[in-house]
């Protein structure tokens, strides 16, 4: 089953299948979520209190691209 995202994961880390920490879900729209891999520690706190916010450097990753979504973190596929 292919994880959704939806606004709940603004804040979370975004790691890869190995573990490795890619950045912080800064905002979802369309079932995408814009990824920040060089957050503040502004663009953390807000992040964490569900202000949303991207700029020039994010990236995108889209539902199909995940493996599953946990409490704190958004967990990308291997094959990417």
């Amino acid at each position: 089953m292919v994880a959704t995202l939806s606004d709940d994961e603004v804040g979370k880390k975004v790691i890869d299948a190995e573990g490795k920490e890619l950045g912080i879900v800064a905002k979802v729209e369309n079932g995408e979520a814009a990824v920040d891999p060089n957050p503040s520690v502004a663009e953390h706190l807000l992040a964490k209190i569900g202000v949303e916010g991207e700029d020039e450097e994010d990236y995108l990753v889209t539902n199909g691209m995940i493996d599953r979504v946990d409490d704190d973190t958004v967990v990308l596929q291997g094959d990417i």
